[in-house]
């Protein structure tokens, strides 16, 4: 009797799940590990929605265009291809697991708008609550399966024998005091497979402010870098515009307190004003408030400059629908961010609300193929971790949900073609940035978490120049040689987070023009990508 392959799948979001199942659906002998419980995954906090070309009058060619627009012409053409060609078919693979999207009186979906879209192919449900649908549906179909679950698990590291990935190395149970016996706790096991995944997400405490959950410390890309897999574009860090700060504007912010306001409140008419209540988005761009994520997160960033580091508004007092006034249409349509505004004595029915910039989404990665596989063999990544060259220099509004689902499902069918064959094939492998680390300087503040995230919002956040990534690689590398073995899984994330900002500033170093999310102010922009039009095929 044949023993069926053994693959490990590290995370639980919508990559990581959608994987597991599909690979558990070919035969295969699924664990599934993550490092807080299994419904805890950045996917549970995605507002906006998943994009897919699912009405009669989009096209898919149209679709290709705007995300290779938004990614600034530095998108793979052929993952841009597959994504949106099969992102329809796991949308409907979303709907058979029960994930409800909104429908109108019609029992029609209804059509959200976000930026740098030309038609409304945005499906939320909940109104602003998909990716909790979406992972809900997904931890209940995973549940019900044969695949093995262990929480409270953090990836130490890859196991490498011999050239291939042949599993990994975790820390059970470290902050899981409530959860767990304390003979359970602080264990080591190592994992064999034939096959890992990474899914861990992506690297938000890298900054100061992030959407992000606590959890997305870049451990899989850490990982993938000591191990050798080959990752590339970390310098096009996505910077969402529009968060509630968790301030009002005349106190230090408090970080970790910023709420996401979807991009889909922008897509429904709310407008960006400064103090005077000018709509300054229009002066630098024609699309004004629904221009890329990275042209109208600048602008927020300098306007706030001008105004001497004080929040932009988001007016979204004049929306409403048939029947409905203000504030009955924002908390009808926006359900969690009305809560959330509310919940912090505000009331954008009636006033704008305060908004700034915060660290949202990693677009580089793992550098994978079309089904991905890693410059190593035996490793796949897919999701936030992956490299995959959908999004290029900036990703397009909810095309991370659709990724997670389409490329996930991908890999999940590759492990069991490449166990069949034998063959365990790996990702070409392609010129990366140089990622050498730059000699220790002499005095460098003592580290911190909060240091390295203070440094790394001011040096390679939104706008960056070779001064200010100079001084980051010397700091970042002084605490690096200083820094003691890690113990607990707290120091082995601040260790990832160090040798993820070593590679990501490298990387914003070798890249001297501004492209999409990487903006230096010491270069001019790199001149426009060719981009085919809505009327041009875009080459497989």
């Amino acid at each position: 009797m044949t023993v069926p392959v053994h693959a490990v799948v590290v995370g639980s979001g919508i990559a990581g799940l959608t994987v597991a199942l599909h690979a558990v659906d070919h035969g295969c002998r699924v664990t599934l590990v993550t490092k807080d419980v299994l419904e805890h995954a950045n996917t549970r906090y995605a507002q906006g929605g998943i994009a897919g070309v699912m009405f009669d009058d989009d096209r898919v060619e149209d679709h290709i265009r705007d995300t290779l627009v938004a990614g600034a012409g530095l998108s793979d053409p052929a993952a841009v291809r597959v994504l949106a060609e099969e992102g329809p078919a796991r949308i409907r693979e979303l709907i058979d697991l029960g994930v409800a999207f909104d429908r109108d009186a019609d029992g029609g979906f209804v059509k959200g708008l976000e930026a740098a879209h030309s038609y409304p192919r945005i499906l939320h449900s909940g109104g602003d609550a998909t990716g909790t649908a979406i992972e809900k549906a997904l931890v209940a179909r995973l549940r019900a399966s044969d695949v093995r679950v262990i929480e409270h698990a953090f990836l130490i590291d890859l196991v490498v024998r011999e050239g291939r990935v042949s599993g990994i190395e975790l820390l059970v149970g470290d902050r899981a005091a409530t959860r767990l016996s304390p003979a359970m706790r602080g264990r080591r096991e190592t994992i064999d497979a034939d096959a890992v995944v990474l899914a861990t997400g992506g690297a938000g405490e890298l900054y100061a402010h992030s959407t992000n959950p606590a959890v997305a410390t870049g451990d899989g890309i850490a990982a993938a870098l000591r191990a050798g897999a080959e990752v590339r574009d970390l310098e096009f860090f996505q910077f969402h515009p529009t968060v509630l700060p968790g301030w009002d504007g005349a106190h230090e912010p408090a970080a970790r307190d910023a709420f996401l306001v979807s991009e889909a409140v922008r897509g429904e008419g709310a407008t960006l004003i400064d103090e005077t209540g000018h709509r300054f988005v229009f002066d630098v761009h024609p699309d004004g408030e629904l221009a890329p994520r990275d042209v109208v997160a600048r602008a927020i960033a300098h306007r706030m400059e001008l105004q001497g580091g004080r929040p932009v508004r988001l007016d979204a007092t004049h929306l409403a629908a048939a029947g409905d006034d203000s504030a009955a249409f924002l908390a009808r349509r926006f359900p969690t961010i009305d809560r959330a505004v509310r919940d912090r004595g505000l009331d954008w029915a009636r006033e704008p609300i305060p908004v700034t910039p915060a660290a949202h989404y990693l677009m580089g990665g793992v550098t994978t193929d079309l089904v991905g596989r890693t410059t190593l063999p035996g490793l796949y990544a897919v999701g936030e971790v992956a490299r995959t060259g959908v999004h290029g220099a900036n990703r397009l509004a909810s095309n991370s949900l659709l990724e997670g689902a389409v490329f996930g499902s991908r890999a999940g069918d590759a492990i069991a073609q490449d166990a069949a064959s034998g063959s365990w094939t790996t990702a070409a492998v392609r010129t990366a940035a140089d990622l050498r680390a730059e000699p220790p300087a002499g005095d460098a503040p003592a580290f911190s978490r909060a240091a390295l995230q203070t440094l790394m919002w001011d040096e390679a956040g939104l706008v960056r120049d070779e001064a200010g990534l100079g001084h980051a690689a010397a700091v970042i590398a002084r605490w690096r040689a200083g820094i003691r073995a890690p113990q607990t899984e707290a120091e082995y994330e601040d260790e990832n987070l160090l040798v993820l900002a070593e590679s990501l500033v490298a990387a914003a170093r070798a890249r001297r023009e501004s492209v999409g999310a990487h903006f230096r102010r010491d270069a001019a922009p790199a001149p426009a990508a060719t981009v085919p039009t809505a009327q041009e095929t875009v080459p497989c």
